[in-house]
């Protein structure tokens, strides 16, 4: 993280000066008098991660080199994943927050004289919506992976790893579905990177 640390936009959230990166501001976070700053901010790092998951795999089965602690790693926080438990309804937009979004969207459409055959909310990727279902997305990724090892009646050494099952599953069943919110999901935060 401390290499890729100039890379990241003057744009990003920022403490003393420093551009985190994939870390993103969220005003439901507890806070008081006494709350530090980045105590209200959420680290996704979603991309970091992605290159760390890739580099790891190969270099685990043909290397044979040991990561110390793949446990702490997330899940990824992103559309694909994210998509899946909007698809499948785990996930739902809060009546207030779907009319705000749907009206930022009729706003886009009418300010670039665009019409589009679907309307989908839509929302900056730093608005709370967008960070809480980040966020969400992680935490429900590590229950999945505990329901799909039961169901598998996998545990101990042969359990599928999180890496394992992001790629195997949510992405593949997330990419099988393109057509459904998965791909459209991609449309309604620009960018999450």
């Amino acid at each position: 993280m401390d290499g890729l640390g100039p890379i990241w936009p003057a744009s990003r959230t920022q403490i003393d000066g420093v551009s985190l990166g994939d870390a993103w501001p969220l005003s439901t976070m507890p806070s008081d008098s006494t709350t530090a700053p980045w105590e209200t901010i959420v680290p996704f790092h979603k991309l970091t991660q992605w290159l760390c998951y890739s580099l790891m795999q190969p270099m685990a089965v043909l290397m044979h080199i040991h990561f110390a602690g793949t446990e702490l790693m997330t899940g990824l926080p992103e559309y694909r994943n994210g998509g899946l438990f909007i698809d499948t309804g785990v996930l739902t937009l809060k009546r207030e927050d779907m009319q705000r979004g749907l009206a930022r969207f009729t706003e886009e459409a009418q300010k670039n004289g665009k019409k589009s055959m679907e309307v989908v909310p839509m929302f900056e990727p730093g608005d709370d919506v967008v960070v809480e279902w980040r966020a969400v997305t992680v935490g429900f990724l590590d229950l999945l992976l505990e329901r799909v090892n039961r169901s598998l009646g996998l545990a101990g050494d042969d359990a599928l790893s999180l890496p394992q099952m992001l790629e195997a599953g949510s992405w593949k069943v997330c990419a099988i579905s393109s057509h459904h919110r998965c791909a459209k999901l991609a449309f309604i935060v620009p960018v999450l990177t």
